[in-house]
């Protein structure tokens, strides 16, 4: 009997992380509404960037989520570079293991979305494991009980927060769009860049 119900909670526990990355979740694809009071795609159908970026993404964009990386230190890294290039921050709080977050890797990739991150945007893909890795920094910026993963959050130059996806908005990436993603990196770009 404990064998048979260790081995249900262990089914839905399966189901559920591959239903989404959302801690909450919408239903539709909708464009992404971003909140602005706490620090925070269908995808294309190859994941190989564009010919014509394809050496300035291997050094623009993170390569997935790494547990390793030390957080904080590209954070700190990535505003730096900010200042000189007069761009904004973009951190994207993920997991490799999360379907979002790898569709969204795809769309931030893709022709539509990828020149727009290199001219207005530094990014930083911060690895949240199973919701048990850099909360504490997430926490600072990010909420993400109610973001669920990919979670996204745009910091001037200066570390002040613009926005944050504190409203799950990309938490059901696989429903979205280029576009949609798009909307949202034009709408928070610095001012002039877009």
């Amino acid at each position: 009997m404990r064998r048979m119900r260790l081995g249900l909670v262990a089914a839905i526990s399966t189901v559920a992380l591959t239903a989404g990355c959302a801690s909450s979740s919408t239903t539709t694809a909708q464009a992404p509404v971003a909140t602005t009071t706490m620090p925070t795609a269908t995808a294309s159908t190859s994941s190989s960037p564009s010919p014509a970026a394809t050496s300035a993404t291997a050094q623009a964009l993170p390569d997935g989520y790494d547990a390793s990386r030390n957080a904080k230190a590209d954070i700190k890294a990535a505003l730096a570079k900010a200042v000189k290039e007069h761009r904004e921050v973009l951190i994207d709080f993920g997991a490799n293991w999360c379907p979002d977050c790898r569709t969204l890797d795809v769309m931030f990739r893709s022709a539509q979305v990828e020149p727009l991150l290199q001219k207005s945007y530094v990014t930083v893909a911060v690895d949240v494991g199973q919701f048990n890795h850099n909360l504490d920094l997430a926490s600072q910026y990010v909420n993400l009980q109610t973001s669920g993963i990919p979670a996204l959050v745009v910091l001037k130059s200066d570390g002040t927060l613009r926005t944050a996806t504190n409203d799950g908005s990309f938490s059901n990436a696989r429903t979205m769009g280029p576009g949609q993603v798009s909307a949202f990196l034009t709408r928070w770009a610095p001012r002039g860049s877009q």
